[in-house]
């Protein structure tokens, strides 16, 4: 059935057969625009004002900049040319200002009779170029301008497309500047008549909302500061409510679905397995646990997210949620992201269930079950014995990879699927393993990255959220430091005193690279760097990031010769993976050298120090998650963050809120606010723009939370959305294939 009514088709139409080949191809190319709808919802990145210009000052090196400003002088050099006719060449140098600063524009040869023509002193007008240094001097080099003046005909036109007193600047590129962008808008800006309103009229009327034509004509032609503050809160509107009613109708959907209640039985496994344990479950823990089960008792499948801290003890409420299921007669499966750490949940699982986990053995308890490791590196033996476990229900808790989603692997009955780090798993593999169950599964995802409100809101909409954010305790708190190693070479020798100083002490440490360093590596490409000389922090980042193999074998030889030093990465063969932590987790090793495997749910209470060496090439919450690792015993952590990045740079200011703060909700949103809106919600993952053009997940959190009451009522009340056909046209635009799926990940 077509759910596009008839009135949308204006919004439909391509560019092409609206603005002429040319510039739509560019369109298409450079912005991502293809239809009229796609132009209209182009929405200007901000405005001048007829009287107020943008402050030169502050002009970004390097990037495609649009200024309002006034021509203060214009002079035209004659040099002597080879290459002119008679010998002589022309510069046109034009210096023009906003009261902040002043700005050199230079026109070479040919280009320089126009604006040697209209660009006089006095003259205001739109300029657009990249900004440059040349001379120690500020420039734009041939930039295209617009002049702003209003005494003819022409100029009354050029007012008029420039929205009265406020002037338009859009996300431009250099084929096309933001003025011809405005001035395709205003061809297409009469059919904004003919959008359909997303919104309920009584959702937009009892929040007083503007219609969807008044927010487009508002957002591009706007009279006063009052018009784009009406369009933008629409247009937020908008974007926040129909993600949130794609996320409700998942909600509703997966409550349709049928499974099987769990509930534990009274002294069972799980009654058996508390009260060998060795300390009380924190409050968090607790309050957690008893959401869970509650889920668990009902006849739809849980969907439930379960975020904590580092060390906040989230595998053990998955452990006890697990242990329930088994004890109502079903399977539980934990799906790990790599083999290093399935292996690391089966032996610290095993170890916590002492013979519970022995079941059918001799020894085993009464009680107990089995527990089975499933990846794909296993020997036949034993994933023979492992599959066989599985089918006939002996195994009632099996840890594995994917390699649990593989087609061969049949459960006797699970009852529940815990995903561990949910965002390393793709929609299909989560789909397959719940297509294991007799009836869906019961859903459990925990990620250790701390995610603020509006994205889960957003991002796991789909999902019941619960926080654990208490540590357990015994865990000791973790020191940061930044290591300036370019602008102090001896805080970095320093650092491996400590390093030393750590196993003297008994302790073991983590230093972490960006890069293996094999020759399956990317070599780094030194053509990038221009012919400029580069700066420190452009040096700094042109170099190859620090290498795993590299640091270790200068470590073993320099600094930290005498100690036992291993590696560890991702493409060591599994078994020797395995080997590697397993000494580490001995004592056998003092220092491991490794990548990011080792970032999450790896557990040795004895590592207390971590080194990271070019810190300022992984993300705040990856550092986090790396930090972590230590600090997990009685003993205090200690976190070292080398980098050679200048102190004034981002990458050290980003670095230096990790080393102030252990609170992993608050670094999540400096990392939020320092990356684009649309990594966070999934255009990283799906490749496609992301929808939210107007919305902000940190500022905008209460239209959020409103959109998402507002969107669970309208689709409890009409699920199929029968009677809103313009919001039904909005959710297809948004759901193509690929953001379904980024959806479907829950």
């Amino acid at each position: 059935m077509d759910l596009v009514p008839a009135l949308e088709e204006p919004l439909k139409q391509p560019l092409k057969s609206v603005l002429g080949p040319a510039t739509a191809k560019v369109m298409a190319e450079h912005l991502g625009l293809h239809t009229v709808g796609d132009l209209l919802h182009h929405y200007p990145r901000r405005y001048e004002e007829r009287g107020q210009l943008t402050h030169l000052a502050d002009l970004p090196m390097d990037e495609h900049v649009t200024v309002v400003a006034q021509v203060a002088d214009a002079r035209l050099h004659t040099f002597a040319s080879s290459k002119a006719r008679g010998g002589k060449g022309q510069r046109l140098e034009v210096t023009i200002t906003d009261g902040s600063g002043r700005l050199q524009l230079v026109f070479f040869g040919h280009g320089v009779h126009k604006p040697h023509k209209e660009l006089l002193p006095g003259t205001r007008a739109l300029f657009a170029g990249k900004a440059s240094i040349f001379n120690r001097r500020l420039q734009l080099a041939h930039p295209a301008y617009e002049l702003l003046r209003g005494d003819t005909d022409e100029a009354a036109e050029t007012v008029g497309t420039w929205a009265g007193a406020l002037i338009p600047l859009y996300p431009a590129t250099a084929k096309l500047e933001s003025w011809k962008i405005a001035k395709s808008v205003q061809t297409v800006l009469d059919r904004a008549q003919e959008a359909v309103d997303p919104l309920p009229p009584s959702l937009r009327e009892g929040r007083g909302l503007a219609t969807l034509p008044e927010a487009l004509l508002k957002i591009h032609r706007p009279q006063t500061k009052a018009d784009i503050e009406d369009a933008r809160t629409r247009l937020k509107w908008d974007e926040a409510f129909v993600l949130q009613v794609a996320l409700a109708r998942r909600r509703h959907a997966d409550a349709q679905l049928p499974a099987v209640p769990r509930r534990p039985t009274p002294d069972g496994l799980l009654t058996s397995f508390d009260a060998k344990l060795p300390f009380t479950l924190t409050e968090g823990q607790q309050t957690v646990s008893k959401e869970i089960f509650d889920d668990l008792a009902t006849e739809h499948p849980m969907h439930r997210l379960l975020q904590g801290e580092v060390g906040s003890g989230k595998t053990m409420v998955a452990l006890r949620a697990m242990l329930a299921v088994v004890d109502a007669g079903g399977q539980a499966a934990m799906l790990a992201p790599t083999e290093v750490l399935a292996q690391q949940h089966h032996r610290s699982i095993t170890e916590m269930m002492g013979e519970l986990a022995e079941g059918g053995m001799l020894g085993g308890a009464e009680k107990a079950t089995k527990v089975v490791l499933l990846t794909g590196s296993m020997g036949t033996a034993a994933r023979r014995q492992a599959l066989l476990d599985l089918v006939t229900g002996e195994a009632g808790l099996v840890i594995g990879t994917h390699a649990l989603i593989e087609d061969k692997v049949q459960f006797h009955d699970l009852g529940l699927v815990v995903v561990d780090e949910q965002h390393r798993f793709g929609v299909e593999q989560r789909d397959a393993l719940r297509g294991k169950g007799k009836q869906p599964p019961h859903l459990l995802v925990m990620t250790a990255t701390p995610i603020p409100r509006t994205v889960a809101m957003t991002v796991f909409g789909d999902l019941e959220t619960s926080v654990l954010d208490q540590l357990p305790a015994g865990r000791s708190p973790i020191a940061s430091h930044v290591v300036p190693a370019a602008d102090k070479p001896h805080f970095l020798a320093r650092a491996w005193e400590r390093v030393r100083e750590e196993v003297e002490n008994g302790h073991q440490t983590y230093v972490v690279c960006p890069r293996i360093g094999d020759d399956a590596d990317e070599p780094a490409d030194p053509k990038k760097a221009g012919k400029k000389k580069p700066s420190p922090e452009d040096e700094a980042e042109k170099r190859p990031p620090l290498a795993v193999l590299e640091v270790a074998d200068q470590l073993t030889r320099g600094p930290l010769s005498g100690l036992k030093v291993e590696v560890l990465h991702g493409r060591m063969h599994p078994d020797d993976k395995d080997a590697v932590m397993r000494r580490f987790t001995a004592g056998e090793t003092h220092v491991l050298v490794a990548t990011t495997v080792i970032e999450v749910g790896v557990n040795v209470p004895n590592a207390t120090a971590m080194v990271i060496m070019d810190a300022d090439r992984f993300g705040v919450s990856q550092l986090h998650q790396l930090r972590g690792r230590v600090g997990r015993g009685s003993a205090a952590g200690l976190c070292l963050l080398v980098s050679e990045m200048p102190e004034a740079s981002p990458a050290r200011q980003r670095l230096n809120a990790v080393a102030a703060t252990l609170d992993g909700f608050e670094l999540s949103r400096i990392d939020l606010e320092q990356r684009r809106e649309g990594d966070v919600l999934g255009q990283a993952q799906s490749g496609a723009r992301t929808s939210l053009r107007m919305l902000t997940v940190i500022d905008d959190e209460e239209i959020i939370a409103e959109a998402r009451e507002e969107a669970a009522a309208v689709v409890a009340a009409d699920p199929d959305l029968k009677d809103l056909p313009g919001l039904r046209t909005a959710l297809d635009a948004l759901l193509d294939e690929e953001r379904e799926q980024y959806l479907d990940k829950g």
